[in-house]
């Protein structure tokens, strides 16, 4: 059956990459369905979804069955050409009457439930977020509007694959327990989205400023992670992930009023962010022997250990060469300088922001000028609410 998704693609890396709809657009296709045979006692094959991003959907139904008082049916998630853990996973709605003429929306099996302040629903409430409510509000009315019926109805959203999906995402570490999040904001699927990853590090950071944290700590990836895990003092747990999105995490950590912001990174990816480079991705940016060349020619590097820096296979591989130059602590040092330096000025020195650099086969490398600051008040932090 033809959804309308179709025809709707981009092109990344030269490569046609296909849309898809999120768990959000596959809830509200699935309570509309359940409403309608709740009401007018009659399944249907598919129903059509208009998304917030203006793309009308024909979405098929999986499975249509009534059980005493309600009506319950299921739609397929489709990720298109997107990464998603979610992608051919089904989402249930199931749809009963209630006193009043209220509209309830709630989530059952494996739909997470919200323990933490500071995301998109309260404490308390199902991981449903604002948008997707809204679109199943909006189309459930509709069809309560169609049929003439004015009573109440209580929608309950389950995605029984959610409880062992949801070790797969970020939701553990948001403090959403049981399952998964019901999300999106077009309800489409664009593939490999920035918008998701860093709306995903934005709801992160949300939360530990929910949480009374002041002091942000993050770290680009699973390197930075693992660092913190061998030293306790910093704790990893309320490191936020930011990915290769360091001058997005500078703003959001501005706009959510924290005082002050500690990188801790592998320096693979933050010798990047000595160039001014504020999404280290190597799509966007690989200057890594570059930097490190120009730093060792600051450092009275010769000119053989220039080339040969230039020419390493990786950035450890490179930091060998200027140990054994002799130029490997100035160099760092200056690394650090111009990584503080360009992170200030991202925020136009709003807050102070410090890194902390290390190297896989060394360990810690450095810590800029505001790190050691910066890493006394987020310990002292952690010792309060112990």
């Amino acid at each position: 059956m033809k959804t309308g998704i179709e025809d709707y693609f981009v092109c990344k890396n030269n490569k046609k990459m296909a849309f898809g709809f999120t768990t959000g657009t596959c809830a509200a296709a699935a309570a509309q369905a359940a409403a309608r045979l709740l009401l007018a006692g009659e399944p249907v094959d598919s129903v059509s979804i208009l998304t917030p991003k203006g793309i009308r959907l024909q979405l098929p139904i999986r499975e249509s069955r009534r059980e005493g008082g309600q009506a319950i049916c299921s739609v397929v998630k489709y990720a298109g050409d997107d990464p998603d853990v979610t992608d051919g996973t089904e989402v249930w709605a199931s749809v009963e009457k209630t006193p009043g003429n209220d509209l309830e929306i709630d989530g059952g099996v494996g739909v997470g439930r919200v323990t933490k302040p500071g995301l998109d629903q309260p404490v308390g409430n199902a991981a449903i977020n604002r948008v997707p409510r809204q679109m199943i509000g909006e189309t459930v009315e509709e069809v309560r509007k169609e049929l003439g019926y004015a009573g109440g109805l209580r929608i309950v959203i389950s995605i029984p694959a959610g409880v062992e999906l949801a070790a797969k995402t970020f939701n553990p570490r948001l403090g959403i327990v049981g399952g998964i999040s019901v999300l999106g904001t077009s309800g489409i699927v664009e593939p490999m989205s920035e918008a998701a990853l860093v709306a995903t590090i934005a709801a992160e950071v949300r939360m530990r400023a929910a949480e009374g944290d002041r002091y942000l700590l993050a770290a680009p990836g699973n390197y930075g992670m693992d660092f913190l895990r061998d030293r306790r003092e910093l704790s990893p747990e309320r490191a936020v992930k930011c990915s290769n999105y360091v001058g997005q995490t500078i703003d959001l950590a501005v706009e959510n009023g924290f005082q002050g912001l500690l990188f801790v990174s592998h320096i693979g990816k933050f010798v990047k962010v000595a160039g001014g480079i504020m999404n280290t991705h190597s799509r966007e940016a690989d200057c890594r022997l570059e930097i490190l060349a120009a730093h060792g020619a600051l450092a009275g590097a010769d000119g053989e250990t220039l080339r040969r820096v230039l020419v390493a296979a990786t950035t450890e591989d490179a930091l060998d060469v200027l140990e054994a130059g002799g130029v490997l602590e100035p160099v760092i040092r200056s690394l650090l300088e111009k990584i503080e330096f360009y992170c200030s000025h991202r925020c136009y020195d709003r807050i102070p922001i410090g890194a902390v650099l290390f190297s896989s086969r060394r360990g810690e490398l450095g810590r800029s000028a505001r790190a050691e600051e910066l890493a006394e008040k987020i310990i002292g932090e952690n010792s309060q609410k112990r």
